[in-house]
């Protein structure tokens, strides 16, 4: 044996019981920055998305009380308004249905 192979096969078992040794390091994929990122992300648009979609039903009422839309735009409004906030549910709706 070469004194490159020992050395080699010393770090791994320095690496295994490093990992052994600190559960929180081996487990350190729990909580992914990615995922923090994304969650913070999500709950700054949903704080933005809130106001705006009550002042967008306060003015496709007052527009449809005047009879000047189209019933499509109050459809459409509607249906973003569902997607925006339902869409942690319908990641998890999807995702259980494929497996993931």
């Amino acid at each position: 044996m070469t004194v490159l192979t020992l050395a080699r096969g010393a770090r791994r078992v320095a690496a295994v019981l490093t990992a052994s040794l600190l559960p929180t390091l081996a487990f350190a994929q729990a909580a992914s920055p990615f995922m923090v990122g994304a969650a913070a992300l999500q709950a700054n648009i949903l704080a933005w998305l809130t106001p705006i979609a009550v002042i967008l039903v306060m003015v496709l009422g007052a527009m449809a009380m005047a009879n000047r839309m189209s019933w499509g735009w109050c459809l459409g409004a509607i249906l973003g308004i569902a997607i925006a906030f339902g869409a942690p549910q319908i990641v998890a709706w999807v995702r259980g249905m494929f497996g993931v």
